[in-house]
């Protein structure tokens, strides 16, 4: 019994870390200024290949 409470208080402290660490990005919004990050990393590689459509 006291094996099953040790696991049962494992999992109940690594879901509170997980929630709290996606309340925190959540709140600061951290998921769009990332996404707004990759998106600017993103044109600079593409915006220096040459185009490959001919007329």
């Amino acid at each position: 019994m006291k094996q099953l409470f040790k696991i049962l208080w494992k999992l109940i402290k690594i879901l509170a870390v997980v929630v709290g660490i996606l309340y925190v990005v959540y709140q600061w919004n951290l998921d769009q200024k990332l996404l707004g990050w990759a998106y600017v990393q993103v044109n600079r590689i593409f915006d220096r290949k040459k185009q490959d459509i001919k007329f």
